[in-house]
């Protein structure tokens, strides 16, 4: 589930009319000074992380003018706390509070609705709160297509001890975040503490809003640029593995860094699964052997050739690598040489300069491992492929005595590019790739390969007997080419080197350019 830093859940519960102190985001100590002159009161300065105890970390400071609310916002942006680099503050009005409470929307799995929870004390360790004063707290499920009716939030409110006048405010507030969380499809939405000031207003001290993943492509509006339960802001790789993920929906595409900054004497591997719970448990193959894992990677429900290959650029992509280490479940449905030529035409590229152990257990796994260790000898690197019956933790201590006998070198060799092309014949992919077919090259070629090979069988020999597609180029762009990369990858072993197939990576080159990668 996405979540939303606090002044942007503020910014939602203001739309639907939920008071909050007055106050904006700022990301620079001089935007800190000037929105507390704008205020012209004290201020409070909180930091925009998401993590509990901020007031504990000195993340919440009281401000009494625009140079100390500088001040505190100088101490707080870009420090580090836990995985989170700090790149915003809160600057918003102090307030004097009388009383606190809790409201809350959650959907509840047992009773497979939104529940609406509501307690008459408020502040930290809400929690606790709910066990000690069961009396203080009350619930109620709401009907997702009725929604919370007037009634209902003041029968909560009475439940939790709520007497007077406050009973009808409060409700009006609670009927209000039920339709903050239906609008923006949240998963959960509290309001914590919700605050009585001592001159009478009902605000929205503090908040948290979380939203379903899969709710995210339609509120574009809410600015979250991946729809993924983290505990930080993605980092610059995972936004660009997002976005491949985002743009082609054909299997799944899964990328967490894990571990960015290299301690001396560490032990670091790239690490590509194959099904997500099978992944988790290889992990653990050679977490026990003393490596860290620069990232998670899951590539399964039956992928083509061109998203492994993306993944495995990605992946080769953070430095300091010591190996690279594939493996899923061992039993996976889908066809394993696709997921193999992805690798190769990825290992080639690089080329790869870290020995790789891969275990592509499945259908068609005889074939995906001739096809992965066809690159050694050509790249600097050793790879060795292994199959389901290779248990993941012989195909971990496989990767460890390659690494350790392993000697990478003194400079890496440049990796395979598209090759001049004399005459191209050229149609674009799905993804917006673009397959090149060099008729000079093609003329030459003695198997064909290509077209055997070539997965949907779109391609076959014209009355020159040359390789062109039996479809239009409008429906191989439009998927009837599914990216299995044969006519690049069994073109590169067996035939005359005529065809590539182009699969950018929005921003990867940029990423890698200031790397120095």
């Amino acid at each position: 589930m996405a979540r939303l830093h606090e002044f942007q859940g503020k910014a939602l519960l203001a739309q639907h009319r939920i008071p909050v102190p007055r106050g904006r985001a700022a990301a620079t100590p001089e935007e800190a000074h000037a929105i507390a002159e704008d205020i012209g009161a004290p201020v409070m300065v909180k930091m925009q992380a998401w993590v509990t105890g901020r007031a504990g970390m000195g993340g919440i400071k009281k401000a009494a003018t625009p140079d100390e609310a500088a001040a505190a916002a100088r101490g707080m942006l870009g420090r580090r706390v836990k995985n989170f680099t700090v790149d915003w503050v809160l600057v918003e009005e102090q307030i004097q509070i009388e009383r606190e409470f809790y409201a809350g929307i959650i959907v509840d799995d047992v009773s497979q609705a939104p529940m609406m929870i509501f307690s008459s004390i408020g502040g930290s360790g809400i929690e606790e709160i709910a066990v000690e004063h069961p009396d203080k707290v009350a619930r109620t499920t709401i009907d997702v297509v009725r929604g919370l009716q007037d009634y209902q939030a003041r029968d909560l409110a009475r439940r939790a001890g709520i007497k007077g006048k406050l009973l009808n405010k409060l409700a009006g507030t609670l009927v209000r975040l039920w339709h903050t969380a239906r609008d923006t499809e949240a998963r959960a939405a509290e309001i914590n503490p919700l605050a009585l000031t001592a001159d009478g207003r009902l605000l929205a001290a503090d908040c948290r809003v979380t939203v379903d993943d899969y709710a995210i492509f339609r509120h574009k509006e809410l600015g979250i640029e991946i729809a993924r339960e983290m505990d930080r802001p993605p980092t610059e790789l995972e936004r660009i593995a997002y976005a491949v993920e985002a743009n082609d929906y054909r299997g799944t595409f899964f990328f967490l860094q894990l571990h960015e900054d290299r301690q001396e004497g560490e032990k670091v591997v790239g690490f590509h699964g194959a099904g997500g719970g099978g992944s988790m448990m290889t992990m653990d193959a050679v977490l026990q052997r003393g490596y860290k894992l620069a990232n998670f990677v899951d590539t399964s429900g039956n992928p083509p050739a061109s998203k492994v290959y993306r993944a495995a650029k990605i992946i080769l992509s953070q430095p300091g690598l010591d190996g690279y280490f594939g493996s899923g479940s061992g039993v996976a449905s889908q066809e394993q040489f696709h997921s193999a030529r992805g690798l190769v035409k990825a290992f080639l590229e690089e080329p790869l300069t870290v020995p790789a152990v891969i275990r592509l257990g499945g259908n068609a796994e005889d074939e995906a491992v001739e096809i992965l260790e066809r690159v050694n000898g050509i790249i600097p690197a050793p790879v060795e492929g292994y199959r389901k019956d290779d248990s993941p933790d012989f195909c971990a201590g496989r990767l460890d005595a390659l690494i350790e006998g392993y000697r990478a070198p003194a400079e890496t060799p440049a990796g395979r590019v598209r090759p001049p092309v004399v005459k191209p014949y050229r149609f674009e992919t799905v993804t917006g790739g673009s397959v090149t077919l060099d008729h000079a090259r093609c003329s030459e070629c003695e198997t064909r390969v290509c077209i055997e090979a070539c997965a949907r069988k779109i391609l076959s020999l014209n009355d020159e007997g040359l390789p062109v597609l039996n479809v239009t180029p409008e429906e191989a762009k439009k998927g009837r080419c599914i990216e299995c990369l044969a006519c690049d990858v069994e073109c590169y072993f067996h035939g005359n080197r005529g065809g590539f197939v182009d699969l950018p990576i929005e921003g990867l080159d940029e990423y890698r350019d200031r790397l120095g990668h």
